[in-house]
């Protein structure tokens, strides 16, 4: 038995959305990132260790029997490679019992990201910004760990979903949908991109946590002008990867 534990948020036991087929998604805690439209602040501190790998993983398999063949575990959070060894130990033992593994990442957790890259079978990626001063601002952090993710990531070839949350007055113009398409292109393996309107689904979480919310005065993203978006966003992606 290892010595290992970690903390765990919340555990989604029948989830659809993060990742293929019918997924266990893990909520890790802890955050470097203090993004203006998070909707789980409650994640940002690592709070108690509360599980050891094996218990988590003998959880987890309980649910083996809906995985069916697109099925599996992914972990999210907050920032799952905060906790990247209680992370690879999971992995390891998820592994031996043939369990497909996703991890849900912005890409900023503690450098040397090789070996667990090694461990997962998709990577979800959470772009936050695509320049070092909308991501600053964005964020409160700095772009470059992000940068080091992708690099570690091209590097190990793994397939990857592009998530980008669109927020009215950030993300929301041609100009930038045209940016965000070239960049990326410099990710390797692209399986899928995703636009994810802003809500407000998580706004009740700050008057809990007496947090301030930076942007409780902006309107939720509209969904047809997100899929136009999406849409424009294709058109020029699809376009860039015909000239390369």
């Amino acid at each position: 038995m290892t010595r290992c534990r970690g903390s765990v948020d919340s555990i989604e036991s029948m989830g659809l959305v993060d990742g293929p087929g019918i997924r266990t998604v893990v909520f890790l805690n802890g955050c470097r990132l203090r993004c203006l439209y998070c909707h789980n602040p409650e994640m940002w501190s690592l709070g108690e260790d509360n599980y050891t790998p094996e218990e988590l993983v003998k959880k987890i398999i309980r649910n083996k029997p809906y995985f069916g063949k697109k099925g599996g575990v992914t972990f999210s959070g907050g920032e799952p490679l905060l906790q990247v060894d209680f992370l690879k130990e999971c992995c390891k033992l998820l592994k031996k019992e043939k369990i497909n593994i996703a991890l849900d990442t912005a890409g900023v957790g503690l450098g040397n990201y090789k070996e667990i890259l090694d461990l997962v079978d998709l990577v979800i990626l959470d772009i936050k910004h695509i320049d070092s001063n909308g991501y600053r601002k964005l964020t409160g952090f700095d772009i470059d760990e992000s940068e080091k993710f992708i690099h570690d990531l091209n590097d190990s070839g793994k397939p990857v979903w592009v998530r980008q949350v669109i927020v009215p007055g950030m993300m929301d113009t041609n100009e930038y949908i045209s940016r965000l398409a070239s960049y990326i292109l410099k990710i390797k393996n692209v399986k899928k991109v995703e636009f994810l309107p802003f809500h407000h689904l998580g706004f009740s979480k700050y008057d809990k946590l007496n947090y301030l919310n930076p942007l409780e005065d902006v309107l939720e993203m509209d969904k047809n002008r997100c899929d136009l978006l999406y849409k424009n966003f294709m058109k020029k992606y699809r376009s860039l990867k015909k000239i390369l």
